[in-house]
């Protein structure tokens, strides 16, 4: 099974077949208009312009299920997102990622990746370790997404390389795109 596999809904509600994307490198981000991770914007942005014309793909999943830090609609989001970020890349349909309504896309890449952890330098790190472990102090061994902007990178064979979480590095994950384009 590869993300070829997939189909997902397109903001204006048609579907779309992710073997559109075939021999294209993904980053597939789970995104939100109101959290603390959300000026990661303009560095996808700025990644997507430097390498899209060497085969790079930035696929946005808006997500509310994080402390519903993306309300509003599909529409609503988008307008946020290019207005305040110039965004260019596809941004999709608002998603769940996790739970029983969680899309199909998601339930693939949660079940063949693992949970990362966060970078404990990173100043979200320890505040979102914390806010998890009071939830489920076993968070850690679950591969369900933890929160806003966890990043999956596919080669371009459509196979996952690489999950990074929220507060990785954009520069290490920018690294990792040059060296899979």
């Amino acid at each position: 099974m590869s993300i070829y596999d997939f189909k997902v809904q397109a903001r204006d509600g048609s579907e779309v077949s992710l073997s559109d994307y075939k021999g294209r490198v993904l980053l597939v981000v789970n995104t939100a208009t109101g959290c603390g991770f959300t000026p990661q914007y303009s560095d996808l942005q700025k990644i997507y312009e430097a390498y899209q014309k060497d085969g790079l793909e930035i696929l946005d999943f808006p997500c509310n299920q994080f402390a519903d830090q993306a309300p509003g609609s599909d529409e609503e989001i988008h307008t946020f997102c290019t207005g305040r970020f110039g965004i260019t890349f596809p941004q999709f349909s608002k998603v769940d990622v996790n739970g029983d309504q969680a899309i199909p896309l998601y339930q693939w890449l949660t079940q063949n990746t693992e949970f990362g952890g966060f970078d404990k330098l990173h100043p979200l790190g320890i505040l979102l370790s914390g806010m998890l472990k009071k939830q489920d102090s076993e968070y850690k061994k679950s591969s369900s997404i933890k929160w806003n902007f966890t990043k999956f990178l596919i080669n371009r064979n459509g196979e996952i390389v690489e999950r990074f979480e929220p507060t990785a590095s954009m520069k290490k994950v920018e690294e990792r795109i040059k060296e899979i384009l």
